[in-house]
């Protein structure tokens, strides 16, 4: 479980969230805003914006906006450069010793 989520909640995103009941509608717009964002901006209108006022307050849908803004330029970036997308991070292990773990972006 990662940030109080199980691995169920993530693995679901690739198949047709707006189907799944795993997600609550707020979540299945969310999904959608970010699916249209990196994939269909230049249809995004009004009407997206209505639905998504009904969930999130305008700070939010600001803020949505900025955490896939930044993910998309993260992934434009890495493809560009090259880069790779994982790295080893410290951890700790159970007993307290320390592992390396694969993590994402703060390398």
């Amino acid at each position: 479980m990662r940030h109080g989520l199980t691995q169920e909640f993530y693995d679901h995103v690739a198949e047709h969230p707006e189907r799944s009941e795993i997600y609550s509608e707020r979540e299945r717009l969310a999904i959608e805003y970010a699916e249209r964002f990196a994939l269909d901006h230049h249809h995004i209108g009004p009407e997206l914006f209505d639905r998504l006022r009904t969930h999130f307050d305008d700070g939010e849908i600001l803020e949505l906006t900025l955490v896939i803004g930044r993910h998309l330029a993260f992934g434009r970036l890495t493809k560009v450069l090259g880069l790779e997308t994982t790295c080893v991070l410290p951890g700790e292990a159970s007993d307290g010793t320390r592992t390396g773990t694969t993590g994402y972006y703060d390398c």
